[in-house]
């Protein structure tokens, strides 16, 4: 908001369902979704903030579990439709797959000059310990932050328990606390305590950019999770399946794996007739480094890609985008390589100059 005047941030609050809006059935038990007028009563603090908060519901609120692609590419349309007339985003979301969500958002939404803030809870807001309060109040507070007249945070973000982090850095970490979310390998945008400390150098800042949403997304990608006594049959049956086209390869540690002469091979096979394989790290801190070791060097040699220190949540998610907006090989290999919105660090001897 601008200095000196009253004129109220536009938000546009987009209600997907989640814990945030559930309820206890009474004859169940179990907690169901309800609308989101009833969600915005228990808020009245909403009400002191100096936004102007429009609201849209998906027509039927979902459990997180449930939400997919097709929901991914809504919420983007919705975002996308409305993009100029408002001036940030608070999407609420269940917890279960918020990580995922905000990764796909954070691809497909490309050269954000406002904020899209996903927050949700842990406890429904019905409940009176529940922290759902404070998480869409300062969510809200979040999305209408200025620096110099311009949008504090214009990247996709995930807002809970007092901490701020990137969506394609975040992943669910913990079901039974507040602090439901980390994001290991890249540091907190910004902490809400007394007042809110931003850290502006680590914000995405895309504000020469042209906005444009992607359209589609890739369903055949899978993620492939290596564990000792994997047999060569499981390898072969996934990476040969009829139809793949991407793979995410949990790999141990820094990429080290445990593959035998006929699980390299089915691989190898894979990577020749164009299936994309990224290895990531089954370890929350720390990175890739095919080639560090003799047990991950096989997968260098062999044309799997390094996804450094990237989530499996955000690598997924982007092979997805990356898979299903662009065929250009030369430009599939190099998007997949790269620190394309802030979710991998590139080592400096692999930067594409």
């Amino acid at each position: 908001m601008q200095a000196g005047t009253n004129k109220k941030t536009k938000i546009l609050l987009i209600y997907t369902g989640g814990t945030i809006g559930m309820i206890e059935g009474h004859e169940s038990g179990s907690f169901l979704p309800f609308s989101i007028e009833s969600v915005l009563e228990f808020v009245p603090k909403l009400k002191s903030l100096k936004a102007d908060i429009s609201v849209v519901s998906f027509k039927e609120p979902m459990d997180s579990a449930h939400i997919g692609l097709d929901e991914w590419l809504e919420i983007k349309t919705i975002i996308k439709d409305n993009y100029d007339s408002f001036n940030g985003f608070v999407i609420l979301h269940g917890t279960d797959t918020m990580a995922y969500s905000a990764s796909a958002l954070g691809f497909l939404l490309q050269g954000l000059n406002k904020p899209v803030i996903f927050t949700g809870s842990q406890l429904p807001i019905s409940k009176p310990r529940s922290d759902a309060h404070e998480n869409l109040v300062t969510a809200i507070e979040i999305a209408i932050a200025q620096k110099n007249l311009l949008p504090r945070v214009p990247e996709v973000a995930i807002f809970f328990d007092n901490k701020l982090y990137r969506g394609v850095r975040s992943t669910k970490n913990n079901a039974e606390n507040f602090n439901a979310f980390s994001s290991p390998n890249y540091s907190v945008l910004a902490t809400a305590g007394v007042s809110i400390k931003y850290e502006d150098d680590l914000i995405n800042n895309s504000r020469n950019s042209v906005f444009t949403a992607l359209d589609k997304v890739e369903e055949a990608v899978v993620i492939l999770k290596l564990f000792p006594g994997i047999s060569d049959n499981y390898i072969e049956s996934i990476v040969t399946s009829n139809g793949v086209k991407g793979v995410i390869l949990e790999a141990f540690g820094t990429g080290t794996v445990n593959l035998t002469k006929k699980s390299i091979k089915a691989l190898s096979t894979a990577v020749n007739d164009g299936v994309k394989i990224i290895a990531v790290s089954q370890c929350n801190v720390g990175s890739v480094e095919l080639g560090k070791y003799e047990a991950s060097n096989v997968l260098k040699q062999i044309g799997v890609l390094s996804g450094n220190d990237i989530s499996s949540e955000a690598a997924l998610t982007k092979m997805m985008v990356v898979l299903g907006n662009y065929t250009d090989k030369s430009q599939v290999d190099k998007l997949l390589i790269s620190n394309w919105v802030g979710e991998q660090t590139i080592p400096q001897n692999e930067i594409i100059r």
